[in-house]
């Protein structure tokens, strides 16, 4: 799984540096490398200030939450992460910081109607994140694709706005760079995406020997986003959640960040035979 995420992270890396080719040749390379560096660190320091302003988060010093996250983070052999409460009655629970020494679980004030079991659970998949070091491969896989989507639409309007330039570039290069790099940039970040959440299912039951708990939390959370879909937040921050709180169509359940719970239910069910 390691490998696996080491791999399409380079295969961003390369996306990323060949819309710099096209675009200006080795100086364009150059380029991109830079632009990926700065959104990455931006990203490293301050994307769990925004995720946690956003959706509007406060620290909280309920005993049953902390109790139960000091627990698991001393399973775990990390840190105590610092516990927020997002006020939304739709159960649902995220991770963010960018390493565990500062580390966040932000849980919605939903999650609290699940049973102790359940929110042992969700936090210990949430602990698996930290542990797994997911929240930073997510936001470095975010912030490459972030940084290829925003060089090439920077391309497209200096190509439009610059007039007629056939002598600077070929037609396959501007269909390169305009279209198959930001969609291929999202379907790799996707990938990562769905392999750090099934490896977090699996830390969080190593945690607990109980995977019965996780699936019927992800069943109860899941069906309380599919009736009651966050109306407010960002869609580039589902990645975020234990699972997605926007809902989904078909169509857009081809691009999402998340397996199918089907999928991670049956895989947890495997523990149970």
């Amino acid at each position: 799984m390691v490998l696996n995420t080491a791999l399409l992270l380079g295969v961003l890396t390369g996306i990323l540096l060949a819309v710099g080719w096209v675009i200006a040749g080795p100086g364009g390379m150059t380029v991109a490398l830079a632009f990926s560096v700065i959104f990455n660190l931006a990203a490293y320091y301050y994307s769990d200030k925004l995720a946690l302003r956003m959706y509007k988060a406060k620290p909280t010093d309920d005993p049953e939450l902390n109790a139960i996250v000091s627990r698991i983070a001393a399973k775990a052999k990390v840190p105590k992460p610092r516990v927020y409460i997002i006020p939304t009655r739709v159960p649902n629970a995220f991770a963010t910081g960018r390493n565990s020494r500062n580390a966040v679980i932000a849980v919605t004030e939903g999650l609290r109607n699940l049973s102790a079991d359940e929110m042992e659970a969700v936090i210990s998949h949430e602990i698996g994140h930290i542990r797994n070091r997911d929240i930073l491969v997510s936001s470095l896989a975010a912030t490459i694709a972030g940084a290829i989507s925003y060089i090439a639409q920077m391309s497209y309007w200096s190509m439009f706005l610059g007039g007629d330039r056939k002598g600077e570039g070929s037609m396959l290069g501007l269909v390169f760079i305009m279209i198959f790099a930001p969609l291929a940039a999202m379907l790799v970040r996707l990938a990562i995406s769905r392999s750090r959440e099934y490896k977090a299912d699996k830390t969080g039951i190593l945690l607990t020997q109980k995977p019965e708990n996780l699936i019927s939390a992800l069943r109860k959370i899941s069906a309380g986003a599919k009736e009651h879909p966050l109306r407010s937040g960002s869609p580039s921050t589902a990645h975020m959640w234990i699972v997605n709180p926007f809902g989904s169509d078909w169509f857009t359940g081809l691009f999402t960040t998340h397996p199918p719970i089907e999928k991670r239910i049956e895989r947890l069910e495997r523990l149970l035979a």
